[in-house]
């Protein structure tokens, strides 16, 4: 089978490259992610791969040689690759190779191969395919396990016996849950029984590795296609046991619960399609993580789950630190949401005061249409009527949020009167009183006592100075 490239936009490189490794007697081969995504008319990457029958580093300098201005070239000596960038591309040239593995280590003794054993190398048979770009036979497929009729089946299966292939690298066990997430493949029957049967070894991958590949399912269209494989296999217990622990339902009294677990997965597939925010689909996917902990069944008042969202969003830092995830400001924001998930439900409700509302508009700032978009996706019930009017509930929610914000003007407001201006006005240096007095002001101001005025909050910490003994 014959690939057409004469119409790929990025001929003119592969031609050259053709070239090159023809004047330096070398075979060379686009191969992987860009080939499959090519048969599959998916957005082309923009990194490719080339396989060479011989030392790839030399191959890069020769073709980077050859374009003017030559592109940097950088070398990965351990891994026998060189890579450079070319009009927006990360192009990448390996020396073909066989690999063995020892058994605690997903690091391989490496050696000199052929394409086909580079091939035999590779994770599934829809990244085993291998374009040549050499003069005798430019364009050709090599498909040498059948990867064209696995993508024509959208199904992942591996090059070589399956329990082989996720032992000796067992990243390769998150990479098919990814690509089935992604792709929306089918795992093969003898590959998915393998994945549970090697889970245990994904311990030996480092989390950074397995983050990578998890943060790429939960930016699938439908993030609980992986997330559900990951839970099915064994894989998620090991991995995010706080999420696992949601699982099941249980009953005293004819009373039972919801299923926590299925319901996140419900929730992240929700906010999934309104937003590709990843920290945002985290949130959902963390929001009830509390839930575990702080279950409980109270006669007269059935199963409680009391302070879950406050126990949930100190559970995020650990859990991020454990994860490898970012502690700074990504960690901080699903905190926020998840602490605050439940506070709009509770202001669903003709009587709510403007202090309330004031309060979730500071506190919230400036994620709070990303904690309505939160709340909505929470809303997992079948029933349309009840769908319909709980939606309808947040919008009138949140026309009273917007009606007073444009009143007092609180989202990510700072006291009108400042720690150095109470200082002056009182003739004061730096102490605990001017941080008592600011904070006066700020729940002043939120609870409606005074408006968020320079004048009226001057009034206020005169009045309030006095149980200091401070007076002007």
């Amino acid at each position: 089978m014959n690939i057409n490239l004469s119409q790929n936009k990025n001929l003119k490189i592969f031609k050259l490259i053709s070239e090159v490794a023809k004047e330096n007697n070398q075979t060379v081969y686009i191969v992987g992610g860009y080939v499959r995504d090519l048969i599959m008319h998916r957005k082309a990457p923009t990194d490719i791969d080339f396989v060479t029958e011989g030392n790839g580093m030399n191959l890069a300098k020769a073709i980077a040689h050859e374009i003017k201005p030559s592109p940097k070239v950088s070398i990965f000596k351990n891994y026998g690759t060189a890579m450079f960038k070319y009009q927006g591309l990360d192009l990448e040239f390996v020396g073909a190779r066989k690999e063995s593995y020892a058994e605690n280590s997903r690091n391989p003794f490496v050696e000199s191969g052929s394409l086909s054993d580079d091939q035999k190398r590779r994770d599934f048979t829809i990244n085993a395919l291998a374009i040549s770009l050499n003069s005798e036979n430019f364009g050709e497929l090599i498909d040498p396990f059948d990867g064209i009729n696995d993508i024509n089946k959208k199904v992942l299966r591996t090059p070589l016996e399956p329990s082989q292939t996720y032992s000796d690298d067992p990243l390769r066990m998150m990479r098919a849950i990814r690509f089935a997430s992604t792709l929306n493949f089918k795992i093969e029957e003898n590959s998915l029984e393998a994945i549970t049967k090697e889970a245990h070894r994904i311990k030996i991958v480092s989390m950074e590795r397995i983050m990578v590949e998890f943060n790429k399912i939960m930016l699938s269209e439908k993030p609980s296609i992986g997330l559900k494989l990951l839970e099915d296999t064994g894989i998620m217990s090991m991995i995010m046991p706080e999420l696992t622990a949601l699982k099941g339902i249980e009953e005293i009294e004819g009373q039972t619960h919801k299923d926590n677990f299925w319901h996140t997965l419900e929730v992240v597939d929700n906010i999934s399609k309104s937003t590709e925010n990843l920290w945002l689909r985290w949130a959902a996917l963390l929001h009830d993580i509390g839930k575990a902990p702080t279950k409980k069944f109270m006669e007269g008042n059935g199963w409680t789950f009391h302070g879950h969202e406050f126990v949930g969003s100190k559970m995020v830092k650990s859990l991020f630190h454990r994860l490898k995830l970012p502690l700074g400001s990504d960690m901080k924001y699903v905190q926020k949401l998840v602490k605050l998930s439940s506070r709009p439900i509770a202001l669903i409700d003709d009587g709510t005061s403007d202090a309330a509302l004031r309060r979730l508009l500071f506190d919230s700032g400036e994620d709070l249409e990303d904690l309505f978009i939160l709340c909505k996706a929470d809303i997992t019930t079948k029933n349309s009527s009840k769908q319909t009017k709980f939606k309808k509930n947040f919008e009138v929610v949140a026309h009273k949020i917007k009606e007073v914000e444009e009143k007092d003007q609180v989202r990510n407001f700072q006291p009108p009167i400042s720690g150095e201006e109470i200082m002056e006005m009182f003739a004061l240096k730096p102490g605990r009183e001017i941080g008592i007095l600011k904070e006066k002001v700020k729940e002043a101001i939120l609870d409606g006592e005074i408006a968020n005025d320079k004048e009226e909050a001057r009034k206020f910490v005169i009045n309030e100075a006095k149980e200091f003994g401070l007076t002007i």
